[in-house]
């Protein structure tokens, strides 16, 4: 069996399709960790929970947006800014009606972290100095801190390890976040949205999320060995559709 770990998704289905396919994945012998943020970007949420239930060895870890759209299917909350940061699209790809008790239940059933070969999956990052039962829900999925601490210590070339994991796969902060001083007046729409698309390897920490959810790309890593695959850009399989 092959492990993979997948970024965060945003309701890119084609993306989605596109690394599975490009990985060789097999839907009955390997397992896939997927680090949160099904919902919420592009249109094609339905599709894409579909598709990762139909995975035998299916690990989901739960993201922010996850649970926004979660509290959206239980509870009816429609809150302004889930809407506008791509709540609309989740809504919109129900068409309307209320989200399959299975959907309901593969979000409720997410994970808040998964360890595995002494590596941590976790969607947005850890305060290293604490036990991980002893996070709360919202830190683990919205903490920037770690991630932003690694590139610093990355960039100044220092020797640190976030708490004795070998390695803490996280998605959540995209890579183009660390790519937007690179912008310079001469580039193409399609060059700006290439910038940062690959994974980061800060300190300890592998940074899955290129910015599916954005203009960026979706990527799967093998995490034995590192290889990975990626999607097309996900604005030049979906034009303006997303958030």
């Amino acid at each position: 069996m092959r492990v993979f770990a997948i970024g965060d998704i945003h309701g890119a289905y084609k993306a989605l399709i596109q690394c599975l396919e490009r990985s060789g994945f097999d839907y009955q012998k390997d397992r896939l960790i997927v680090l949160g943020d099904v919902c919420d970007g592009y249109p094609q949420v339905k599709k894409c929970i579909s598709e990762l239930l139909k995975i035998k060895h299916c690990d989901y870890i739960m993201g922010n947006h996850d649970f926004w759209a979660l509290d959206w299917a239980t509870k009816g909350d429609e809150p302004d800014l889930w809407l506008t940061q791509g709540g609309s699209e989740t809504k919109q790809s129900y068409g309307g009606k209320a989200m399959p008790k299975k959907h309901v239940n593969f979000l409720k059933n997410a994970h808040l972290w998964i360890e595995w070969n002494n590596k941590l999956f976790v969607h947005a990052g850890i305060d290293h100095q604490k036990k991980m039962d002893k996070h709360t829900a919202h830190e683990l999925t919205w903490d920037r801190k770690m991630v932003e601490s690694a590139w610093r210590r990355t960039r100044r070339k220092q020797d640190f390890k976030f708490s004795t994991y070998d390695e803490i796969y996280v998605g959540h902060t995209t890579t183009q976040r660390f790519a937007r001083n690179q912008i310079t007046n001469d580039m193409t729409p399609e060059q700006i949205d290439g910038l940062g698309t690959t994974p980061l390897f800060l300190c300890n920490v592998i940074l899955l999320d290129t910015g599916a959810g954005w203009s960026g790309k979706l990527t799967i890593m093998d995490v034995n060995t590192h290889e990975y695959w990626q999607s097309d850009l996900t604005s030049k399989l979906y034009g303006n559709k997303g958030r």
